[in-house]
């Protein structure tokens, strides 16, 4: 449905359409769960805010994570309203003198959108972060090219690492988690975001590896362990990693980084493959600097992801991790929010990328 803007006589999408499709985009992934976006339609433009409050200064200390995360959602978001018959143009980082607006998206309508455009739009609500072992992806060679150029339209590189390096890769996965248990305020957010069942954010237990089903895969952050199940325990990992690379550092190129990020894993959906984005090795200068030496690309890495198929007989699928309430995260026109009349909202709050609190929650 549609309405016109009310300045120009331009039809925008409607507030049902809006609210609706935020909320299906609110599925993207973050880092932690920390689902770190606020949004504002203001009748005419849908903007995206980072939420500085929700950054988490010892992990990310520059809010790479933050902006790649918001920017999974922004691709996320523009699927849905393609798949509704609206095109989105973006404006990213629109006003230098507010750097927590990381985009704005004007529409036009679109009556005859690709098919394909269904399939990604039904991927987001089926995709998870699969942390267990996984079989080489099927397809691989009829999907790669794909995979590249989704994220070279997003001025994004994307590089094959060789099966030879997984073993360097897991030493430095391991040393990374021993050299970060160390750092207080690093382990005091990992444990203060997952775990916990209860919550519309962070990654529940269910959702975590045990140990022994993390050493089967070994490429990965320690979290603390997940139940002592043994689900995939005849497997070892083979699923394939990628890099996403920038041509620099900077906030335009981390949002692009994630709606890179999001093609490719709303791609790999689509074609019935898990996957895992992985940030931790590219945290630390030193895992940035291995990885640059493995890449043929010129570029900065910023994810590595895991591409994989489920074996076959399995019988596990990760459970769908929590959502904030999209009221929480949705300003409509007006001032009013996107849902019951009572639902709380967050604060409004101000403040560039890098300038966030610690990124603890409410406490229970």
């Amino acid at each position: 449905m549609s309405v016109d803007d009310g300045v120009s006589g331009q039809p925008v999408p409607d507030p049902a359409t809006i609210r609706a499709v935020v909320e299906l985009a609110a599925r993207a992934p973050s880092l932690h769960n920390t689902q770190p976006w606020r949004w504002r339609f203001d009748g005419r433009r849908l903007s995206l805010f980072a939420d500085a409050a929700r950054q988490l200064s010892s992990t990310d200390p520059l809010g790479r994570q933050l902006v790649i995360s918001c920017g999974a959602m922004l691709h996320h978001v523009r699927t849905g309203f393609a798949d509704r018959g609206w095109r989105t143009d973006i404006t990213r980082v629109p006003d230098q003198r507010h750097p927590d607006r990381l985009a704005a998206i004007e529409f036009r309508p679109w009556h005859n959108p690709p098919p394909s455009i269904r399939s990604l739009a039904r991927a987001i609500e089926h995709r998870r972060t699969d942390r267990l072992a996984l079989r080489a992806p099927h397809g691989w060679g009829e999907l790669l090219p794909r995979l590249r150029a989704l994220t070279a339209a997003q001025y994004a590189r994307l590089d094959v690492l060789d099966e030879s390096v997984r073993p360097e890769l897991t030493a430095l996965s391991r040393e990374f988690a021993t050299l970060r248990g160390h750092d207080l305020f690093y382990d005091t957010e990992l444990h203060w975001w997952t775990g916990h069942s209860e919550d519309h954010q962070g990654i529940p237990r269910s959702a975590l590896a045990s140990d022994a089903e993390f050493a089967r895969v070994g490429v990965g952050r320690v979290f603390p362990p997940g139940p002592r199940t043994a689900h995939r325990d005849h497997l070892t990992d083979r699923a394939r990693l990628v890099v996403l690379s920038a041509v620099r550092d900077s906030v335009p190129q981390w949002l692009r980084i994630g709606e890179a990020l999001s093609a490719v894993l709303l791609e790999c959906t689509a074609a019935d493959l898990a996957t895992c984005a992985l940030t931790n090795i590219t945290e630390l200068p030193a895992g940035r600097d291995l990885l640059t030496g493995l890449i043929s690309s010129p570029g900065i890495p910023q994810v590595v992801v895991r591409i994989g198929t489920v074996p076959a007989d399995n019988t596990y699928t990760p459970p769908p991790t929590p959502r904030r309430p999209v009221a929480e995260i949705l300003t409509l026109a007006g001032g009013k929010v996107a849902g019951p009349p009572h639902t709380a909202t967050d604060p409004d709050r101000r403040g560039g990328v890098g300038t966030g609190s610690r990124g603890q929650r409410s406490a229970r």
